[in-house]
């Protein structure tokens, strides 16, 4: 160093320090960095732990239609346990063992037989075996009179046939000479044996509702699940986009389906 040279006032940083500089430096970078690949992972996981509830334990399913009334309304959200009838594997068309069997008068969930992209909900009035029949809108399951409470009627009874009901002569019980003079409508038809692995619907709003009398038996295969409860539900108004947050059906949050 020269006479005329002045000192280097900047302190003189070893290289042990230099690096506990840049590790502080640095560590909140890394925290943040660790802290985002950490909630990704739990994401994932909750994501796969939902996809597998629903695979195999429970469902969720919207009422679309007024077929129901007045044990489910539209805008009614079903919880339903999919193990109850056993649940299907993804993709293997293959089913659980079932925790039980279906009962006559429970309401079920079952994929459309005429539409396999739809879910429909009914409830389940014959069994395999069972000879069904309806009487001016009295049901009758293997000769005895079936007292339905849930049923709700809302028009005069219908004595008119149409085509639709026409699969239904291929399952009478009926002899020949009977089964030529049969012309079954809506409130008036049969007696029905249903056939074997397949179930007899009808809908609880009796006179508007599509079901077994139209488009015939469903196959137990096609079952999904029993609905446990409404575990949402609002009113649908057309004029309001936000119905489903200021029109919620309070009283009917938790309503076990019976």
């Amino acid at each position: 160093m020269s006479e005329n040279s002045a000192p280097d006032p900047r302190p003189v940083i070893t290289e042990e320090q230099r690096a506990a500089v840049l590790e502080r430096v640095n560590r909140p970078r890394w925290r943040v960095w660790r802290a985002a690949v950490e909630w990704a992972k739990s994401f994932q996981i909750a994501i796969l732990l939902a996809l597998f509830v629903r695979a195999f334990f429970v469902d969720a399913f919207k009422i679309p239609s007024g077929s129901m009334e007045h044990t489910l309304l539209v805008g009614d959200f079903l919880l339903v346990n999919k193990l109850a009838y056993g649940a299907e594997v993804p993709f293997t068309g293959k089913h659980l063992p079932a925790m039980r069997t279906p009962k006559r008068g429970e309401v079920i969930v079952f994929l459309f037989p005429e539409d396999l992209t739809k879910n429909y909900v009914k409830r389940l009035v014959g069994l395999p075996g069972d000879t069904v029949a309806m009487e001016r809108g009295i049901l009758r399951v293997n000769g005895v009179s079936h007292p339905e409470t849930y049923v709700e009627h809302t028009m005069p009874w219908d004595d008119r046939g149409t085509e639709e009901f026409d699969w239904q002569k291929g399952f009478l019980a009926l002899d020949s000479s009977a089964a030529r003079r049969y012309h079954p409508t809506r409130d008036t038809w049969g007696p029905i044996v249903v056939p074997p692995a397949n179930m007899f619907v009808l809908g609880d709003n009796r006179d508007n509702s599509s079901d077994s009398r139209y488009w015939g038996f469903v196959a137990d295969s096609l079952l999904r699940g029993a609905p446990l409860f409404v575990y949402y539900s609002y009113q649908p108004d057309s004029t309001c986009p936000m119905s489903w947050l200021t029109s919620i059906r309070w009283s009917r949050l938790g309503e076990r389906i019976e």
